[in-house]
């Protein structure tokens, strides 16, 4: 079957967060895609609408089994049914689970740059953000793991959120790096929680490795949070789930979930996953060859034109991390800058933590046309940016 990912939809006025901005406006930043989910996953809707009843819902054995096999059958990693437990999203998971399992005052690890709402989770809630800065070579991303290690060993950090792949950089973490990452949370006594959000988000060949399946250290201490909703542009529904091998770790989150009121399904939420995990992988495989056509045009089109940003090499994800450093210091400023001169609004590289500040972070989930305007926007708005900077200083920024 092809699937159409060229239309262009118009979403103002639908109430999107992404499209609540200025008419001239061209949104290019929230991690959210501008296309119809997959077929399957609108009948299956449409089917769940037309029956017009919708009371309290419950979390049937066919979700269980869907995630169940998806996992198994497309990332290699058998689940357990008791292992898994629905939650409304993701983000209600990370922030029930750092109440839950850690206390007001200790750490919370994080490897920066990093998805903005991990410190949010973390401050909002009355715990530190401890940042370990991954090392920028000016190609890509690696672990310091003396770094790692050293942060782990501080006695009041005991709980990691490790992004897997990651966000924003759109790094796959092998095997072998995630097996290290596990041991020394073991050694040290700091639970493991992944966001495996963008897992099914991968180039075409390329797979991720489920922190969990790694070994048996990695599984008995660690939490991951999955999803449907960034593969499948469901984000609306809050439908999502966490896996805890462990009995006893399960028990705390799945009473934490609990009480903070994010482990009830609504009408929408089930029949989408199931749909999804049962019915969307050719959906899903098509999306990624578009989404990877994408990413080499933006690359083809940097190199061309605008040299002096560099597209950071990435395996996984939607969102393009963008070096900017010979351009400026201070990305927000250019962010600020392009929003108000050509209506391009992407996402300045501060908020995902203080080595990011010199990034930008550009969501190419969109059909070929919008890209294309978005690309142009940001030639323009960065052409006018540097005879800015060179105006108002005595010395002309070279690219």
């Amino acid at each position: 079957m092809a699937y159409d990912f060229d239309t262009v939809v118009n979403r103002r006025g639908t109430g999107s967060l992404k499209w609540d901005v200025a008419e001239n406006e061209l949104p290019m930043w929230v991690a959210d895609m501008d296309f119809q989910t997959a077929p399957e996953i609108q009948e299956a809707l449409a089917k769940r609408l037309a029956h017009g009843v919708f009371g309290y819902s419950i979390v049937p054995d066919e979700w269980y089994d869907a995630i169940r096999d998806w996992w198994k059958t497309r990332h290699h990693f058998s689940m357990e049914k008791d292992w898994l437990i629905f939650c409304t999203g993701v983000v209600p998971a990370l922030s029930s689970i750092v109440r839950k399992m850690t206390t007001v005052g200790e750490n919370v690890l994080i490897q920066t740059p990093v998805y903005n709402i991990f410190f949010n989770s973390i401050v909002n809630n009355g715990r530190n953000v401890l940042e370990s800065p991954l090392v920028y070579d000016g190609r890509g991303y690696a672990i310091d793991y003396g770094d790692l290690e050293e942060k782990m060993a501080d006695p009041q950090t005991n709980m990691m959120i490790l992004c897997n792949p990651h966000n924003p950089v759109g790094k796959i973490w092998d095997a072998q790096t995630l097996a290290r990452i596990g041991h020394l949370a073991s050694k040290h006594h700091v639970l493991v929680v992944s966001d495996e959000i963008h897992c099914d988000l991968t180039d075409p060949g390329r797979e991720y490795v489920p922190f969990a399946s790694v070994n048996e250290e990695c599984r008995n201490n660690s939490i991951t949070c999955i999803a449907p909703t960034k593969t499948f542009n469901l984000a609306g529904l809050q439908t999502a789930a966490v896996c805890v091998p462990d009995p006893y770790i399960r028990h705390k989150v799945n009473r934490g979930l609990n009480t903070d009121e994010a482990a009830e399904p609504n009408s929408f939420a089930i029949p989408a996953a199931v749909a999804a995990f049962t019915k969307g992988g050719p959906w899903l495989d098509a999306l990624r060859v578009y989404l990877y056509e994408n990413k080499k045009t933006v690359g083809m089109f940097l190199k061309e034109h605008l040299p002096m940003l560099k597209l950071v090499p990435s395996e996984a994800t939607y969102l393009l991390w963008i070096d900017c450093g010979s351009l400026c210091a201070d990305s927000e400023k250019l962010q600020t800058f392009l929003r108000r001169e050509t209506g391009l609004y992407v996402s300045g590289g501060a908020q995902y933590g203080a080595s990011g500040r010199s990034f930008l972070r550009l969501n190419i989930a969109c059909p070929k046309a919008a890209l294309a305007e978005g690309l142009a926007r940001l030639e323009t708005g960065v052409l006018k940016y540097l005879s800015y900077t060179e105006q108002s200083t005595d010395t002309p920024l070279v690219p």
